[in-house]
Protein backbone atom coordinates (compact mmCIF):
# COMPACT_ATOMS: atom_id res chain seq x y z
CA UNK A 1 0.00 0.00 0.00
CA UNK A 2 1.58 3.56 -1.54
CA UNK A 3 0.61 6.45 1.24
CA UNK A 4 1.69 10.11 1.18
CA UNK A 5 1.73 12.03 4.04
CA UNK A 6 1.27 15.59 2.83
CA UNK A 7 2.45 18.36 5.41
CA UNK A 8 2.04 22.39 5.79
CA UNK A 9 5.58 23.84 6.10
CA UNK A 10 3.73 27.34 6.81
CA UNK A 11 5.33 27.49 10.63
CA UNK A 12 7.07 24.71 12.68
CA UNK A 13 3.73 23.29 14.28
CA UNK A 14 2.91 20.73 11.38
CA UNK A 15 6.58 19.54 11.14
CA UNK A 16 6.64 19.04 15.11
CA UNK A 17 3.69 17.09 15.27
CA UNK A 18 4.85 15.42 11.86
CA UNK A 19 7.95 14.01 13.47
CA UNK A 20 5.58 11.49 15.77
CA UNK A 21 3.41 10.61 13.44
CA UNK A 22 5.61 9.28 10.91
CA UNK A 23 6.89 6.89 12.61
CA UNK A 24 2.66 5.82 12.84
CA UNK A 25 1.99 6.06 9.14
CA UNK A 26 4.56 3.84 8.29
CA UNK A 27 3.30 0.85 10.11
CA UNK A 28 0.83 1.05 7.35
CA UNK A 29 2.60 0.73 3.99
CA UNK A 30 5.22 2.32 1.83
CA UNK A 31 5.25 5.79 3.11
CA UNK A 32 6.14 8.68 1.15
CA UNK A 33 6.53 12.13 2.42
CA UNK A 34 5.45 15.95 0.70
CA UNK A 35 5.88 19.56 2.35
CA UNK A 36 5.06 22.57 1.30
CA UNK A 37 5.05 26.06 2.34
CA UNK A 38 8.15 28.22 2.93
CA UNK A 39 8.23 29.86 6.46
CA UNK A 40 9.11 26.82 9.09
CA UNK A 41 12.58 27.21 11.09
CA UNK A 42 12.99 23.18 11.77
CA UNK A 43 13.75 20.29 8.97
CA UNK A 44 12.12 16.91 9.60
CA UNK A 45 14.39 14.01 9.88
CA UNK A 46 12.97 12.05 7.45
CA UNK A 47 13.41 11.93 3.91
CA UNK A 48 11.44 14.02 1.86
CA UNK A 49 10.37 13.06 -1.69
CA UNK A 50 8.60 16.02 -2.98
CA UNK A 51 9.07 19.74 -1.58
CA UNK A 52 6.63 22.66 -2.90
CA UNK A 53 6.68 26.46 -2.56
CA UNK A 54 2.86 25.90 -1.86
CA UNK A 55 0.48 28.70 -0.42
CA UNK A 56 2.74 30.57 2.29
CA UNK A 57 1.64 33.18 4.45
CA UNK A 58 4.65 35.47 5.88
CA UNK A 59 4.92 36.90 9.48
CA UNK A 60 5.17 40.24 9.83
CA UNK A 61 6.68 42.57 12.62
CA UNK A 62 4.08 44.00 14.33
CA UNK A 63 1.53 41.14 15.42
CA UNK A 64 -0.12 40.03 11.81
CA UNK A 65 0.78 38.86 8.97
CA UNK A 66 2.69 40.69 6.44
CA UNK A 67 -0.14 40.85 3.44
CA UNK A 68 2.23 42.79 0.65
CA UNK A 69 5.08 40.25 0.68
CA UNK A 70 2.57 37.18 1.32
CA UNK A 71 0.64 38.67 -2.06
CA UNK A 72 3.99 39.02 -3.82
CA UNK A 73 5.25 35.78 -3.23
CA UNK A 74 1.77 33.69 -3.65
CA UNK A 75 1.13 32.95 -7.60
CA UNK A 76 -2.12 31.44 -8.22
CA UNK A 77 -0.98 30.54 -11.67
CA UNK A 78 2.26 28.68 -10.11
CA UNK A 79 -0.48 27.00 -7.89
CA UNK A 80 -2.47 25.70 -10.28
CA UNK A 81 0.38 24.18 -12.59
CA UNK A 82 1.35 22.20 -9.32
CA UNK A 83 -1.46 20.81 -8.52
CA UNK A 84 -2.23 20.15 -12.12
CA UNK A 85 1.32 18.04 -12.02
CA UNK A 86 1.19 16.56 -8.55
CA UNK A 87 1.39 13.00 -9.25
CA UNK A 88 -1.86 12.12 -6.46
CA UNK A 89 -2.89 9.25 -8.57
CA UNK A 90 0.37 7.00 -7.62
CA UNK A 91 -0.91 6.45 -3.73
CA UNK A 92 -3.81 4.52 -2.62
CA UNK A 93 -4.44 7.64 -0.27
CA UNK A 94 -3.20 10.94 0.83
CA UNK A 95 -2.89 11.90 5.06
CA UNK A 96 -3.15 15.46 4.76
CA UNK A 97 -2.03 18.00 7.47
CA UNK A 98 -3.44 21.61 6.31
CA UNK A 99 -1.58 20.95 2.52
CA UNK A 100 -3.18 22.76 -0.13
CA UNK A 101 -1.02 20.99 -3.35
CA UNK A 102 -1.96 17.64 -2.64
CA UNK A 103 -5.85 18.13 -1.53
CA UNK A 104 -6.54 19.70 -4.45
CA UNK A 105 -4.84 17.17 -6.43
CA UNK A 106 -6.33 14.36 -5.23
CA UNK A 107 -10.10 16.36 -5.08
CA UNK A 108 -9.45 16.62 -8.86
CA UNK A 109 -8.14 13.29 -9.83
CA UNK A 110 -10.74 11.15 -6.94
CA UNK A 111 -7.63 10.21 -4.65
CA UNK A 112 -8.91 9.55 -1.13
CA UNK A 113 -7.79 12.24 0.81
CA UNK A 114 -8.05 12.18 5.42
CA UNK A 115 -7.32 15.49 7.00
CA UNK A 116 -5.13 15.05 10.32
CA UNK A 117 -4.73 18.25 11.34
CA UNK A 118 -6.05 20.86 14.02
CA UNK A 119 -7.45 23.07 11.43
CA UNK A 120 -9.93 20.31 10.91
CA UNK A 121 -11.21 20.50 15.08
CA UNK A 122 -12.34 24.34 13.91
CA UNK A 123 -14.79 23.26 11.54
CA UNK A 124 -16.63 21.34 13.97
CA UNK A 125 -19.15 23.62 15.71
CA UNK A 126 -19.00 21.98 19.19
CA UNK A 127 -15.23 24.08 19.19
CA UNK A 128 -15.01 27.49 21.29
CA UNK A 129 -15.95 29.99 19.04
CA UNK A 130 -13.89 34.05 18.21
CA UNK A 131 -16.47 36.65 19.50
CA UNK A 132 -16.48 38.18 16.10
CA UNK A 133 -16.01 36.05 12.92
CA UNK A 134 -14.06 36.75 9.95
CA UNK A 135 -16.05 35.23 6.79
CA UNK A 136 -13.02 34.93 4.65
CA UNK A 137 -11.57 33.54 7.27
CA UNK A 138 -13.77 30.96 7.35
CA UNK A 139 -14.05 30.51 3.99
CA UNK A 140 -10.13 29.43 4.14
CA UNK A 141 -10.56 26.78 6.74
CA UNK A 142 -13.26 25.26 4.57
CA UNK A 143 -11.73 25.14 1.42
CA UNK A 144 -7.70 25.92 1.44
CA UNK A 145 -7.14 22.00 2.10
CA UNK A 146 -10.15 20.30 1.35
CA UNK A 147 -10.25 16.36 2.82
CA UNK A 148 -12.94 13.75 2.16
CA UNK A 149 -13.03 12.74 6.20
CA UNK A 150 -11.29 14.21 9.04
CA UNK A 151 -9.84 13.56 12.36
CA UNK A 152 -8.32 16.58 14.44
CA UNK A 153 -6.26 17.57 17.09
CA UNK A 154 -7.12 20.26 19.28
CA UNK A 155 -7.25 21.36 23.25
CA UNK A 156 -9.65 19.35 24.53
CA UNK A 157 -12.05 16.11 23.31
CA UNK A 158 -14.74 18.64 21.76
CA UNK A 159 -15.59 16.49 19.30
CA UNK A 160 -16.22 12.53 18.38
CA UNK A 161 -13.21 13.13 15.71
CA UNK A 162 -11.19 15.58 17.92
CA UNK A 163 -8.65 14.24 19.96
CA UNK A 164 -6.06 15.96 22.20
CA UNK A 165 -2.64 17.06 21.08
CA UNK A 166 0.32 15.22 19.75
CA UNK A 167 3.26 16.09 22.24
CA UNK A 168 5.86 15.48 20.79
CA UNK A 169 8.74 13.00 22.12
CA UNK A 170 11.54 15.59 23.10
CA UNK A 171 8.81 17.56 25.12
CA UNK A 172 6.86 14.17 26.33
CA UNK A 173 10.00 12.67 27.47
CA UNK A 174 12.41 15.87 29.03
CA UNK A 175 12.90 16.15 32.55
CA UNK A 176 11.52 19.88 33.01
CA UNK A 177 12.85 22.35 35.55
CA UNK A 178 11.89 25.84 36.71
CA UNK A 179 14.39 28.01 36.76
CA UNK A 180 14.66 32.02 36.33
CA UNK A 181 13.67 32.89 32.81
CA UNK A 182 10.60 32.87 30.62
CA UNK A 183 10.49 32.10 27.35
CA UNK A 184 8.71 33.77 24.70
CA UNK A 185 8.13 33.34 21.20
CA UNK A 186 5.82 35.98 19.37
CA UNK A 187 6.65 35.23 15.28
CA UNK A 188 4.75 38.22 14.48
CA UNK A 189 6.44 40.89 16.22
CA UNK A 190 10.21 41.88 15.37
CA UNK A 191 12.74 41.51 18.54
CA UNK A 192 13.58 45.08 18.12
CA UNK A 193 9.94 45.70 19.45
CA UNK A 194 10.20 43.12 22.17
CA UNK A 195 13.49 43.45 23.68
CA UNK A 196 12.37 47.35 24.94
CA UNK A 197 9.18 46.79 26.11
CA UNK A 198 9.87 43.45 27.50
CA UNK A 199 12.51 44.58 29.18
CA UNK A 200 10.53 46.85 31.24
CA UNK A 201 9.11 43.85 33.46
CA UNK A 202 12.17 42.89 35.66
CA UNK A 203 13.00 38.78 34.67
CA UNK A 204 14.82 37.22 32.50
CA UNK A 205 13.54 36.72 29.10
CA UNK A 206 14.40 34.43 25.99
CA UNK A 207 12.72 35.82 22.80
CA UNK A 208 13.03 33.38 20.10
CA UNK A 209 13.34 35.56 16.62
CA UNK A 210 12.38 34.92 13.37
CA UNK A 211 13.45 38.13 12.48
CA UNK A 212 17.17 37.81 13.63
CA UNK A 213 20.14 35.89 12.52
CA UNK A 214 22.47 36.48 15.21
CA UNK A 215 21.87 35.86 19.07
CA UNK A 216 22.29 39.03 21.25
CA UNK A 217 21.19 40.67 24.82
CA UNK A 218 19.51 44.03 25.62
CA UNK A 219 19.65 44.34 29.06
CA UNK A 220 17.44 41.81 30.46
CA UNK A 221 16.63 39.98 27.51
CA UNK A 222 18.41 37.44 25.67
CA UNK A 223 17.37 37.45 21.62
CA UNK A 224 18.19 33.96 19.87
CA UNK A 225 17.62 32.77 16.14
CA UNK A 226 14.77 30.01 16.08
CA UNK A 227 16.69 26.74 16.54
CA UNK A 228 14.28 24.14 17.98
CA UNK A 229 16.77 22.46 20.03
CA UNK A 230 17.45 25.69 21.96
CA UNK A 231 13.75 26.63 21.90
CA UNK A 232 12.62 23.20 23.46
CA UNK A 233 15.85 23.79 26.14
CA UNK A 234 14.36 26.93 27.41
CA UNK A 235 10.93 25.74 27.22
CA UNK A 236 11.05 23.17 29.58
CA UNK A 237 13.34 24.65 32.26
CA UNK A 238 11.19 28.28 31.88
CA UNK A 239 8.99 29.79 34.37
CA UNK A 240 6.19 30.40 31.85
CA UNK A 241 5.85 30.71 28.10
CA UNK A 242 4.77 33.84 26.47
CA UNK A 243 3.63 33.13 22.81
CA UNK A 244 1.38 33.06 20.48
CA UNK A 245 -1.83 31.40 19.89
CA UNK A 246 -1.21 28.78 17.43
CA UNK A 247 -1.46 24.86 18.38
CA UNK A 248 1.55 23.04 19.28
CA UNK A 249 4.09 25.93 21.40
CA UNK A 250 0.61 26.28 23.76
CA UNK A 251 -0.04 22.60 23.54
CA UNK A 252 3.32 22.30 24.69
CA UNK A 253 3.75 24.34 27.39
CA UNK A 254 0.40 23.04 29.18
CA UNK A 255 1.75 19.63 29.21
CA UNK A 256 5.39 20.95 30.86
CA UNK A 257 2.66 22.62 33.63
CA UNK A 258 4.09 25.99 32.73
CA UNK A 259 2.43 29.26 33.14
CA UNK A 260 1.13 30.46 29.71
CA UNK A 261 0.03 33.84 28.00
CA UNK A 262 -1.05 34.02 24.90
CA UNK A 263 -1.14 36.81 22.20
CA UNK A 264 -3.07 35.72 19.09
CA UNK A 265 -1.85 36.77 15.43
CA UNK A 266 -3.68 39.73 13.91
CA UNK A 267 -6.15 38.20 10.64
CA UNK A 268 -5.72 34.73 11.81
CA UNK A 269 -8.55 33.11 12.34
CA UNK A 270 -7.17 30.23 13.77
CA UNK A 271 -5.48 31.89 16.70
CA UNK A 272 -8.52 33.26 17.21
CA UNK A 273 -10.30 30.14 17.84
CA UNK A 274 -7.82 28.77 19.60
CA UNK A 275 -7.10 32.03 22.02
CA UNK A 276 -11.05 31.38 22.63
CA UNK A 277 -10.25 27.82 23.45
CA UNK A 278 -7.82 28.63 25.99
CA UNK A 279 -9.29 31.75 27.57
CA UNK A 280 -12.40 28.98 28.15
CA UNK A 281 -9.72 26.94 29.94
CA UNK A 282 -8.34 29.61 32.18
CA UNK A 283 -5.23 30.98 30.05
CA UNK A 284 -4.94 34.61 30.14
CA UNK A 285 -5.12 36.28 26.54
CA UNK A 286 -3.66 39.64 25.30
CA UNK A 287 -5.27 41.15 22.43
CA UNK A 288 -2.28 42.82 21.38
CA UNK A 289 1.41 43.35 22.91
CA UNK A 290 1.85 47.25 23.65
CA UNK A 291 3.23 49.37 25.73
CA UNK A 292 -0.32 49.83 27.42
CA UNK A 293 -1.03 45.89 28.21
CA UNK A 294 2.73 45.44 30.35
CA UNK A 295 0.73 45.95 33.37
CA UNK A 296 -1.06 42.44 32.17
CA UNK A 297 2.28 40.49 31.76
CA UNK A 298 3.83 41.87 34.87
CA UNK A 299 0.65 40.27 36.44
CA UNK A 300 1.11 37.28 34.64
CA UNK A 301 4.49 36.92 35.97
CA UNK A 302 4.02 37.91 39.72
CA UNK A 303 1.06 35.39 39.60
CA UNK A 304 1.03 31.87 39.72
CA UNK A 305 -2.58 30.91 37.20
CA UNK A 306 -1.27 27.32 36.22
CA UNK A 307 -3.56 25.52 33.99
CA UNK A 308 -3.05 22.28 34.56
CA UNK A 309 -4.10 19.70 31.68
CA UNK A 310 -2.96 15.69 31.27
CA UNK A 311 -2.49 15.18 27.43
CA UNK A 312 -2.42 11.00 26.94
CA UNK A 313 -0.46 9.73 24.27
CA UNK A 314 -2.78 10.22 21.34
CA UNK A 315 -0.67 9.47 18.23
CA UNK A 316 -1.13 6.43 17.42
CA UNK A 317 -4.74 5.96 17.79
CA UNK A 318 -5.49 9.01 15.64
CA UNK A 319 -3.37 7.82 12.83
CA UNK A 320 -5.28 4.14 13.26
CA UNK A 321 -8.89 6.19 12.74
CA UNK A 322 -7.10 8.34 9.89
CA UNK A 323 -6.20 5.35 7.71
CA UNK A 324 -9.14 3.56 8.69
CA UNK A 325 -11.09 6.26 7.33
CA UNK A 326 -9.16 6.86 4.24
CA UNK A 327 -9.42 2.82 3.48
CA UNK A 328 -13.06 3.16 3.68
Amino acid sequence: MKILYAIQGTGNGHLARAEDVIPFLRQYGELDLFVSGSQADIKLSYPVKYKSKGLSFYFGKNGGINFLKTFKSNSSKDVYKEIKKFPAEQYDFVINDFEPISAWACRKRGVPCVALSHQSALLSPKVPKPTKMDPVGEWILHNYAPADKHVAFHFEKYDKNIFTPVIRSAIRNCNAEVKDHYTVYLPAYDDRKLAPLLSKIPVKWHVFSKHTRKAYHSGNVAVYPVNSEDFVASMTTSKGVLCGAGFETPAEALFLKKKLMVVPMQSQLEQFYNAASLKQLGVPVLKKLRKKNLDKIQEWVDGDNHVVIKFEDVTAEAVSLAVKLAKK
